[in-house]
Formats: structure tokens, C-alpha cells, sequence
């Protein structure tokens, strides 16, 4: 049943609680990926609590040709971006290989302004090795955590994460096998939207991420890569 008392009062507070459950993977020195522009101030808690290097992972569908608004698929952002195919609607629709191609860069020109925008010159930080927790504000229809979580896994993180304040049972079911393990703290249903679980839901602006991503800088340490990622190293 719908309560009428919200689960979080704002992202901020949904980060920090959502901090505390995720407190096992410190150890991990994790890397933290927010999917912007919501789940930002979300995953800044977490980086925060966790000590914890954030960036951002943004995710961009690619239009079907004739058909902008029906995805074929979507474009994974990164140090090694990924693209991850609807091999369903592929078949269905047959574009060329040389549109899936053009459709990619235009959205990998894309996905550049905005990091630029939010990170200046930062690049992307590699994934590989790491402990990689994506983070949001909630999950409704979940088609670009699925995308984000299907090019990450593409990418061989040692262990990848979905964490998310609120999402539908039904939903996380379905990403269950799209990565190691879930962090979620609510789980309703019925399910009706991820802003009625915030008593404040404004949406969040481009200052905002720019101030916490700068604010974010001196967060953790990069982990040092696995013995089977140390190249040159000659045994005894």
C-alpha cells in the first residue's frame, strides 16, 4: 500500500542511509558511478561516507532510423565507452551497420559536452579491476540501468553494484542478473513513481553537480589494479 509519509526527505539524506548499507564494500576502495543529473547528490553521500572516488556514467540511447524516440539500442560512457544493442528491435528494424555506427559517434559527441560541462578536462575513470557501484535516485522503467550496468560488465569490473534508494521489486528482479550484487532500502509495491517517495524532489540543477563533483575530488584513492592487470612484473 502507498504511504503517506515518504520514505526520504530529499537525495541528500537518501545517500547517506543508502551509505550505511553499503559501508561492507569500503574495504574495496569502490569506484562510484552517478548517473546524472538525479543521482548525483545520492551518490556524493555514498563517495562521501565511503571515501570513495565518484564520476559520472552517462548513458545515451541511439534512435532507431525515421524512429528518434525508439531506442536500438544505447551508447555506455567511460574510459572504453560500450555500446549495448536491443537485439530484438535490430532484428526487427535491420538498420546498417555503418547508422548503428554514425548514431554511436553522435552520441559519444554528446556524451563528451556534457562530461565537459560537469568535469572540465577530467577523463573517465577506468572500470576494469575495480569494485564499481552505480548509484541513482530510484528506478522506475529501468531500461538505462540496465544499459549502464550491461556496457559496464563489458568493461570486467571485479565486482559491479547497483545501488538505488527506491526501486519496484519486479524491476530489481529483473536487473538481479545484470550485476553481483543490489542495494536497495525500499522496495514497494505497487510501485507509482520514484518522487513520491522524496518529501522534496526538485529537480537537480547543473550547479549542483558541478559543486559536488568539485567537492568530491579528494575522495578516495584509486585502487591499485589486480596482480593479472600488473604489466611487465617478472617473478622471482
Amino acid at each position: 500500500m502507498f504511504r503517506d509519509t515518504p520514505d526520504f526527505q530529499d537525495r541528500r539524506e537518501a545517500g547517506r542511509r543508502l551509505a550505511a548499507a553499503l559501508t561492507h564494500l569500503r574495504p574495496a576502495r569502490p569506484l562510484i558511478l552517478a548517473l546524472p543529473r538525479g543521482g548525483v547528490p545520492v551518490a556524493f553521500e555514498v563517495a562521501q561516507a565511503l571515501d570513495a572516488q565518484l564520476d559520472l556514467l552517462f548513458v545515451r540511447k541511439l534512435g532507431a532510423p525515421g524512429y528518434e524516440e525508439l531506442g536500438i539500442g544505447a551508447i555506455v560512457d567511460g574510459a572504453d565507452p560500450r555500446l549495448v544493442l536491443n537485439e530484438e528491435v535490430v532484428r526487427e528494424l535491420g538498420p546498417t551497420p555503418e547508422y548503428i555506427r554514425q548514431e554511436m559517434r553522435r552520441q559519444l559527441v554528446e556524451i563528451e559536452r556534457r562530461r565537459k560541462a560537469y568535469l572540465g578536462d577530467a577523463t573517465p575513470i577506468a572500470t576494469a579491476g575495480r569494485t564499481v557501484i552505480v548509484i541513482d535516485d530510484g528506478i522506475a522503467t529501468g531500461g538505462t540501468v540496465k544499459a549502464a550496468l550491461m556496457g559496464l560488465r563489458k568493461t570486467h569490473p571485479a565486482r559491479l553494484i547497483l545501488a538505488v534508494p527506491v526501486a519496484p521489486p519486479e524491476m530489481l528482479a529483473a536487473l538481479r542478473s545484470e550485476c553481483d550484487e543490489i542495494v536497495c532500502l525500499s522496495q514497494p509495491h505497487p510501485f507509482y513513481a520514484v518522487g513520491a517517495h522524496y518529501a522534496e524532489f526538485d529537480q537537480t540543477g547543473d550547479a549542483e553537480v558541478i559543486r559536488l563533483l568539485r567537492d568530491a575530488q579528494g575522495f578516495g584513492e584509486p585502487a591499485p589494479p589486480p596482480l593479472n592487470h600488473v604489466v611487465g612484473r617478472k617473478g622471482p
